[in-house]
């Protein structure tokens, strides 16, 4: 892997993480039930970028 691609997966990793964190907290507190939809599709984007990334 060069440089760029390992970076783009560090931030992807990053933001997978921090999201998951966002999708834990919104599933404890439903305020907003549209909330929890969105934060599952960038979840399962950033999850499949990465994947993607990887091969």
């Amino acid at each position: 892997m060069d440089k760029k691609v390992k970076k783009k997966t560090h931030v992807l990793q990053q933001r997978i993480q921090a999201l998951r964190q966002q999708l834990s907290g919104a599933r404890k507190q439903q305020d907003d039930p549209d909330e929890l939809k969105s934060l599952e599709r960038q979840l399962a984007a950033a999850e499949a970028e990465l994947a993607k990334i990887k091969e």
